[in-house]
């Protein structure tokens, strides 16, 4: 018989209701204008005209001239270009392509290291579920997901991917994973008739699935009402797309110095064409070669090119330590950062539920170990000993009821370790019966009551020889108290139940942050060999009137433990000066005692960090629903005095970023989830956790909810470690220290050579360097000494210091006093000798090349100052652990011997053939300025003590 095709309802002029989780059912189908049996294909077909695919909108992208161009806007290449174009007027052709290869090479790398931003959409893009099984035409067919419309009634399974934003219309043991959007570490059950209110947050709404998430176990169906952008997941992309990409402090200090140089360097310019012109009557021809002379002198421009090698060999040495960093600013950053913000589940905590405490009527138990390793010990709290099975029969009793009432299996694997294949809270009881010594070998299910939520419990029915069939039940301890009449003594035997006692237990372990679990049974042979006898089909059955008259056997603890890396790397980072603030999804009781196992909070549940105000008011954990109600202000006034806040959604996080950023605070947020990403992007530097998760998150929710993740993000930790922040936060002070060092190393070379040219036409005099000298030097001396900077390893006591102040400047007032200084010493050492030569014995050619050696020499004796920031230089240590500077240093003697002696240099460069007298003189002066910056940084010391 051929089934009647359904009619669908009216379409409504509302396509859904604001709040469908808060809806009956009935009346949510009735604001989508659709039925039980669902749509038409003629009115889906319609519909999907109107609201268009289910899929999210693909992001608009710059083209690829602008992405290039965009890398040529900075002022120190502006300025190069400027004298590239006037060479080239000029007919120095040489200087001409030398310069323009400069600035092209310093774009190529920043266009290929930046990437491409918009990858983070096309990972969310990629969660959502192919195909669904959706009503049409009043039967079940499967189609393309893209095709749904508000409306339609799906149906799922467990291990489906969610295709839309559905209304439960019914559910039958429904749990669904939601970890990648809500933060919850347990997979959340669905209720189709629950009653949710209308402001509920994301993780409360029970009458609603969403799209992108996995279904953990159970089926049901729901009715559209959400696709494509509109659904949760599609909002999240418009969080990520609106969250605004901020610049680094080292990017923002550059453009600012760069435009400081830029300027300076355009009047002292004119200062030397109304000179070069009036005074000394200079041809144009001749000004404008001195002016790019002085330009080039002048410009850092293997500045550029030398914080960028800089930080990719820091992202190099991050790699080794476990942090791949996606776009290099972000190395710098994280060493300036005051403030991580950590999503808990899978970050800060393992991402695998352990039982922790048991609880029988006579014993409390501790259980060591974490994850679903089978490492670990069950031993008795009172005397601390390991418990055997033989002499605790409460126990035995206990752990074997949490395995055999069970679904879950925990299993080793060659690359992973144990993975967990089934639900999270199970695999930590089977976890914990392993680690017991308990066996179920030779039992045999007969039946079993699966999981509701209605009535948040488990039965089964287990038969093995020898013993008869048991009665098995787990479950929330008020529902498996309450058919309980007795309670199993120390001795193995029942014993009169002690309510008042349990319910103290539980809310003891509740206040923990565990999660409590009871376990009863009841011997069942005697009533399955009744039944058997009475029936022709003796099969075994298990209704709710059969779980009565249990004995309760006792509770257990469980929780997502905290890593035991993580609570001493957040000690690590409070006493660098960082504070650390967790977020999470969980419930504020739960939160409250993680944060004090990870020292976030103190014992009394205050913060136990850096960077608060102190006020004793402030709340100790603020959950989402108070943040929802605070104002930007009032959060503003808040935010640095609360370290743990529970019940957020991703709106909630950007809110906190954005609050602290208010502050001047350099944050850093950390996650592995899809509702971790808008944050990520609107944080200073979004640091994404590694993958390692139970099969079916990696298989759905976890691969593509962290790859999401990690392409927001601008560091990406291998390791699923949050220790490696720690290491991370140490490498990039260590690469600014490097950069800090290799600007004051350049600037007095610049410095020098643009006071020579300057010195020279302001007086009238022969100019003592050629621009083509001007470009050897910049080319072997100062990119090639500097770059051995960038090897320099951690100062002393780097991470017993402060953040840094994003705000304070590059090169501070003494910085700034030493780069005039060391130019005035090099640059008036060069020029003393080019005219003491030149009138002596001395070519013109000779004198140059000499003032070209004094250059390079006061450089290299400068170099070795350089590698201790404030701390002497005049010790051994300068002479150690960094071979490269060794080498650059060898490097730099032989290429300026072949500067000074071989033919092909002479023409190339306009040098001549010196003797002696052309290395000493300019070696003595070498000398004489490392030990004036020597004196002058312990002038700097002595006055900061």
């Amino acid at each position: 018989m051929t089934p009647t095709p359904a009619r669908s309802a009216p379409a409504s002029d509302t396509p859904a209701p604001d709040a469908p989780w808060a809806s009956a059912p009935a009346d949510a189908l009735a604001a989508v204008g659709s039925s039980p049996d669902g749509l038409t294909g003629a009115e889906a077909s319609r519909r999907l005209g109107e609201t268009g695919r289910n899929e999210l909108p693909p992001p608009e992208r710059p083209p690829l001239w602008r992405r290039i161009l965009s890398h040529f806007q900075d002022v120190l290449i502006y300025v190069l270009l400027v004298a590239a174009a006037l060479e080239a007027m000029l007919g120095g052709w040489v200087d001409f392509f030398v310069i323009l290869l400069v600035a092209v090479v310093n774009a190529a790398i920043g266009f290929i290291q930046e990437g491409r931003a918009e990858s983070a959409l096309d990972s969310i893009r990629q969660m959502l579920s192919t195909s669904a099984e959706v009503r049409r035409d009043g039967a079940w067919a499967r189609v393309d997901a893209a095709e749904l419309v508000p409306g339609d009634v799906v149906r799922v399974r467990a291990g489906d991917r969610v295709p839309a934003d559905l209304r439960l219309l019914d559910a039958t043991n429904l749990r669904v994973e939601e970890s990648a959007l809500t933060g919850e570490s347990v997979p959340a059950s669905k209720d189709a008739d629950a009653e949710v209110d209308a402001e509920a947050g994301v993780g409360d709404r029970s009458t609603m699935l969403f799209s992108g998430t996995i279904v953990a176990a159970g089926a049901g169906s729901g009715v559209v009402v959400r696709t494509g952008a509109a659904t949760e997941i599609g909002r999240i992309q418009s969080l990520v797309e609106s969250a605004e990409a901020l610049d680094t402090p080292l990017t923002r200090q550059l453009a600012r110095f760069g435009a400081q140089i830029a300027l300076l360097i355009l009047v002292l310019g004119l200062v030397m064409a109304v000179v070069g012109h009036v005074v000394h009557r200079w041809e144009p021809a001749d000004l404008i070669s001195a002016s790019i002379g002085f330009a080039v002198a002048a410009v850092p421009e293997g500045l550029p090119a030398l914080v960028t090698i800089t930080l990719a060999l820091g992202v190099q040495q991050m790699a080794r330590r476990r942090a791949i960093t996606r776009k290099l600013p972000a190395v710098e950053t994280l060493g300036s950062v005051s403030t991580v913000c950590s999503d808990k589940t899978g970050t800060l905590t393992q991402n695998e539920m352990t039982a922790r405490t048991v609880r029988t009527a006579a014993r409390t138990y501790a259980v060591s170990g974490v994850g679903y390793a089978p490492d670990g010990v069950v031993s008795a709290v009172d005397d601390g000993t390991a418990a055997s099975l033989d002499a605790h029969p409460a126990l035995a009793a206990l752990v074997e009821t949490m395995a055999l009432c069970n679904d879950a299996r925990v299993v080793p694997d060659e690359t992973l370790g144990w993975v967990l294949v089934g639900e999270p809270t199970e695999g930590a009881l089977r976890t914990l019966g392993l680690k017991a010594g308990v066996t179920t070998a030779g039992w045999v299910r007969r039946a079993v009551v699966p999981f509701d939520s209605a009535v948040k419990y488990m039965a089964t029915l287990d038969v093995r020889g020898g013993v008869g069939a048991v009665l098995h039940v787990k479950g929330a301890p008020d529902r498996v108290l309450g058919r309980c009449t007795a309670q199993l003594g120390e001795d193995g035997r029942p014993e009169p139940l002690d309510v008042a006692f349990w319910e103290a237990q539980v809310d003891a372990l509740g206040a923990q942050g565990l999660r409590v679990l009871a376990a009863a049974r009841r011997d069942a042979s005697s009533e399955r060999s009744r039944r058997a006898a009475g029936t022709t089909d003796p099969m075994d059955t298990v209704t709710d009137d059969d779980l009565v008259d249990l004995v309760l056997v006792g509770v257990v603890g469980i929780v997502d433990p905290p890593r035991p890396e993580a609570v001493a790397a957040i000690a690590d980072c409070h006493a660098a000066g960082i504070g650390v603030k967790m977020i999470t999804g969980d419930h504020a009781g739960t939160a409250a005692a993680i944060g004090k196992e990870l020292g976030i909070l103190d014992a009394e549940g205050r913060p136990a960090g850096p960077g608060g105000t102190g006020d004793p008011d402030a709340p100790g954990v603020l959950t989402g629903p108070e943040l929802e109600s605070m104002s930007t202000e009032q959060l503003k006034a808040v935010v640095r005095d609360v370290d743990v806040y529970a019940r957020t959604s991703p709106e909630h996080k950007i809110r906190i970023v954005s609050a602290l950023q208010a502050h001047g605070q350099v944050v850093a947020m950390t996650g592995d989830g899809v509702n971790d990403a808008p944050a990520l992007t609107q944080a200073d530097v979004g640091v994404a956790m590694g993958i390692k998760g139970t099969e079916a998150t990696k298989e759905a929710m976890g691969i593509k909810g962290t790859e999401a993740t990690k392409e927001a993000a601008e560091v990406v930790l291998a390791d699923d470690n949050f220790a490696t922040i720690e290491r991370a936060v140490e490498e990039g002070r260590r690469i600014y220290d490097n950069v800090r060092k290799s600007v004051l190393f350049l600037l007095p070379t610049n410095g020098a050579q643009a006071l020579v040219i300057f010195v020279a036409v302001l007086f009238g005099w022969t100019l003592p360097l050629e621009p083509v000298q001007v470009l050897w030097i910049n080319m072997v001396t100062a990119v090639t000494l500097s770059l051995a900077l960038a090897y320099e390893g951690p100062e002393a006591g780097i991470m017993r210091r402060p953040p840094r102040d994003p705000r304070a400047t590059l090169v501070d007032r003494a910085s700034l006093r030493r780069v005039l200084l060391v130019s005035a010493l090099i640059g008036g050492a060069a020029l003393l000798v080019f005219y003491v030569e030149r009138e002596g014995h001395m070519t013109v050619d000779q004198a140059q090349t000499t003032a070209v050696t004094t250059l390079a020499l006061g450089q290299l004796a400068y170099l070795f100052s350089c590698r201790f920031l404030d701390r002497s230089s005049l010790t051994w240590d300068v002479l150690r652990g960094n071979r490269v500077l060794w080498v650059s240093a060898g490097s730099l003697v032989v290429l300026q011997v072949l500067f000074v002696y071989v033919p092909f240099m002479h023409t190339l460069f306009g040098s001549a053939s010196v003797g002696w007298r052309g290395w000493w003189v300019p070696l003595l002066l070498a000398v004489a300025v490392f030990l004036v910056v020597e004196l002058l940084k312990a002038l700097d010391r002595r006055a900061a003590r």
